[in-house]
């Protein structure tokens, strides 16, 4: 029976998509990587706990199926803001958060990281002497 949990496993894994715009951040990829590290022997692995494994897996497959979405259809495509679901993708995209980051560094900040030849963690000790 293992064998069988483990082969839906890698097909949930297949299907699931990998978003390249969240680095480090992203379900699909996270999921690969769990599914990896539960299953190391790959079929021969044995589960622990089958009945929690069953659950978790019909769990994921409510959530890539859209289960809910179907279930609890909304009204409109909006939300509070008023942005599209593209915009959302853009602004919590891993470049544009860490651009986001950035700016909200004060100006004194930026100049003593760029100038400073001391690591940050020899920098906050300084400041706070």
């Amino acid at each position: 029976m293992a064998a069988g949990r483990y082969r839906r496993f890698l097909k949930l894994c297949e299907e699931w998509p990998v978003d390249e715009t969240k680095r480090g951040r992203d379900l699909g990829a996270y999921l690969r990587q769990r599914v990896a590290q539960a299953f190391r022997e790959g079929e021969n692995t044995q589960v622990a706990e089958p009945e929690a494994c069953d659950e978790m897996y019909e769990s994921l497959a409510r959530l890539h199926s859209n289960y809910y979405k179907h279930k609890y259809p909304r009204p409109r495509d909006t939300s509070f803001s008023g942005l599209t679901l593209e915009e959302y993708k853009l602004i919590l995209a891993t470049d544009t958060l860490g651009e986001l980051k950035d700016m909200n560094k004060g100006l004194w900040k930026k100049l003593q990281e760029k100038f400073s030849t001391r690591s940050p963690e020899k920098q906050k000790a300084w400041a706070q002497s």
